[in-house]
């Protein structure tokens, strides 16, 4: 299951050490979120050992979207060693995010 990632806890994560982090940016109200939602869940499964994956409600946390400049949802951003490396911006099929993660690995 993805962590769910919070304006109270970002910074935790992004400082995960040896592991990238992938944060989900959804609303509820988001139809291609929900799209997106069920490939992020099945990459928390599958990367669990090796990789932190998450999902942050823009609705529930403001700091942390605006941090990153989070125009659109759903947007994907991909961390290394805590730095922002790439990004996913709109619905796409899970082998994009599976060949973003596994470039950072």
């Amino acid at each position: 299951m993805a962590l769910e990632i919070t304006d109270n806890n970002y910074k935790e994560v992004l400082a995960t050490e040896g592991k990238p982090v992938v944060i989900d940016f959804w609303a509820t109200w988001c139809g291609p979120c929900r799209m997106v939602g069920p490939v992020i869940e099945e990459l928390a499964t599958e990367y669990a050992d090796k990789a932190v994956i998450g999902k942050c409600d823009v609705d529930d946390s403001s700091d942390l979207p605006a941090e990153f400049g989070i125009r659109n949802i759903p947007t994907v951003l991909f961390f290394k060693n805590g730095e922002l490396v790439d990004k996913q911006v709109g619905s796409a099929p899970k082998s994009v995010y599976v060949e973003k993660l596994n470039k950072i690995l």
